[in-house]
């Protein structure tokens, strides 16, 4: 049994054949899929399809690059449905920062402002983060910090493999394993990921993005999360069936679903 812990299966690339991409990784093994928050116009979307299908989940949250459609997103409306297990994607991205320096830093800060909230709100209805981190470790990590986001924990998804980030595992943060662990040039996460405590490790496709080898350049999709599993396997020269296992177990303790 697999769960895949970060899939948008609310994107527009599976709106034909959704069925069939559910049904080709349940046959898999593939048990649970969570569908994470990013860009507020597609939340009703990602709702039904979790209402459609029992194992299916969705996050509600604010990719930092839609940080402009924050405040149309209704939290409250969305926290309590009983499939909403998570607040996020939320978090920090300097990756595409544009303009002058004065314009790279305003935009930085309201980023800042936005995670902050969206840390706030998970605290305050008690769902763990689904925290999303590029070209910004420094600064997410101190923020996660004094926030105090340990009082709900949460995941790193798709895992950058700054090694400044492992200490977060005391804080009650795992760390989202996908694709990118099989690309070639991976070497960096290939190697930090021993470092990784067992307990703290999850499995995800961010599908359709991010496609694993040897389906690179295909449109990602959680029957893939088969391949980041082996991947695991080997490169921690523990068996398959273990890796499985022990990343079930990680995702039903941090996201309270059975």
């Amino acid at each position: 049994m697999i769960i895949d812990t970060h899939v948008h299966l609310d994107d527009e690339r599976y709106i034909d054949d959704l069925d069939e991409v559910l049904n080709r990784a349940r046959e898999s093994g593939v048990e649970r899929f969570i569908i994470p928050g990013a860009d507020p116009k597609n939340i009703n979307r990602a709702i039904e399809i979790s209402e459609n299908n029992s194992d299916v989940y969705f996050a509600v949250g604010v990719h930092p690059y839609d940080m402009e459609t924050f405040e149309t997103l209704e939290f409250e409306k969305y926290v309590s449905h009983s499939k909403c297990i998570a607040i996020g994607e939320c978090g920090l991205d300097y990756f595409r920062l544009e303009g002058t320096d004065e314009e790279k830093e305003a935009e930085k800060q309201r980023q800042k402002e936005v995670f902050v909230t969206q840390i706030e709100i998970a605290k305050k209805y008690k769902k763990p983060l689904i925290v999303h981190i590029r070209d910004a470790s420094r600064d997410s990590k101190k923020i996660l910090i004094d926030c105090n986001a340990d009082e709900v924990g949460g995941v790193l998804h798709c895992y950058n493999a700054d090694e400044e980030l492992l200490s977060l595992a005391d804080k009650g943060f795992y760390f989202g394993i996908g694709g990118v662990l099989t690309f070639k040039n991976a070497k960096k996460l290939v190697n930090v990921l021993p470092k990784i405590p067992l307990e703290k490790l999850l499995i995800e496709t961010d599908g359709p993005y991010l496609t694993p080898m040897p389906h690179r350049g295909e449109r990602n999709e959680p029957l893939y999360t088969k391949l980041v599993a082996k991947k695991i396997s080997e490169l921690l020269d523990i068996s398959l069936e273990s890796i499985e296992k022990i990343t079930t177990e990680n995702a039903l303790k941090l996201f309270d679903i059975s």
